[in-house]
């Protein structure tokens, strides 16, 4: 899928909003945009793209979903797939033995009385692209594969996804298990041994995120990239030529590429001259995270622009 800039004006990207839907318009009032008589978010120049996971763990999430459908279907705005909504996505519309993760209580919760809304807004989901290559910049919610994204967008053009990769989605070694997992939670390493670290919302994992844009990494901790850091000894530990080789590269002779997903934390900077990360935990008290792209080919950390959501 192919989102042009805007006449006389540019794309503003928008990373994790998580149903924090006061924050949202707060930001988009603070880039401008403005709610017509219809009640929906517009910009006079400028559309929006969100990075994906609108839903889950935030207070607002049916409010979210509908002030984010009604710009889409406006014009003003397109949005594409979180780990979230493919999780959500493979749950419900093809369950076939997936284990409903706790990660959508708050989701359902909030959808209680709104069955039929709750699945007209899964077929919304359907329809938006896991991916978009612009004409000057590239998203994706987690990471941009060239071995994954190539091929998929080569048959599907638009970016979208439909039934039966959903339906194939279920074996672990399809292509469309390796898709939607890449694009959408990023690379991952597995931890030596039988070794587990325990995360911040108290899950213990036996492996960790990844970076994709660290050049020649030699230990463990030149390529982690999550919030829960490594054990010290982990951190110092050489990469076996095995991990180096799953591991997935971004160079900087590539185009702008913007992603969320990966809880940063601070205040919102460029990773690189050419990737920027737009999720800094907003559901979480951090902030709400977008970038006003106007096609160059080199970021501006003067165009990141944020919601503290502890202070605002």
């Amino acid at each position: 899928m192919s989102i042009a800039l805007a006449q006389g004006g540019g794309v503003d990207l928008i990373g994790d909003v998580h149903g924090c839907a006061s924050l949202l318009e707060r930001l988009l009032e603070r880039l401008d945009y403005y709610r017509g008589r219809d009640g929906v978010w517009r910009h006079a120049h400028r559309r929006a793209l969100f990075l994906g996971d609108l839903i889950d763990r935030g207070p607002e999430i049916r409010e979210t979903v509908e002030l984010v459908r009604e710009m889409v279907a406006a014009g003003s705005a397109e949005a594409l797939l979180g780990n979230h909504e493919v999780s959500a996505l493979r749950a419900f519309l093809h369950p076939g033995g997936v284990r409903v993760p706790r990660v959508h209580k708050a989701t359902l919760e909030q959808y209680s009385g709104y069955e039929a809304q709750w699945r007209d807004t899964l077929e919304w989901m359907l329809e938006r692209p896991l991916c978009v290559e612009g004409e000057r910049f590239r998203a994706v919610h987690a990471c941009w594969d060239p071995s994954l994204v190539q091929p998929f967008l080569a048959s599907h053009p638009d970016g979208r996804i439909d039934h039966m990769m959903l339906e194939r989605a279920s074996d672990p070694q399809s292509f469309f298990h390796q898709l939607f997992d890449r694009l959408t939670r990023g690379p991952q390493l597995r931890l030596p041994g039988e070794r587990t670290i325990t995360s911040r919302d108290g899950i213990e994992r036996h492996s960790f995120r990844t970076s994709f844009w660290i050049p020649g990494p030699e230990c463990y901790g030149d390529v982690v990239f999550q919030p829960d850091p490594l054990p010290d000894d982990l951190e110092r530990r050489p990469l076996e030529e095995s991990a180096k080789r799953r591991l997935v590269s971004y160079g900087d002779d590539q185009p702008p590429l913007f992603v969320g997903h990966y809880w940063c934390r601070g205040v919102p900077a460029l990773i690189a001259a050419n990737l920027a990360c737009l999720d800094y935990s907003a559901v979480n008290g951090g902030a709400l995270v977008a970038y006003r792209f106007d096609g160059e080919r080199r970021l501006d950390a003067d165009r990141l622009v944020w919601i503290d959501a502890a202070r605002d």
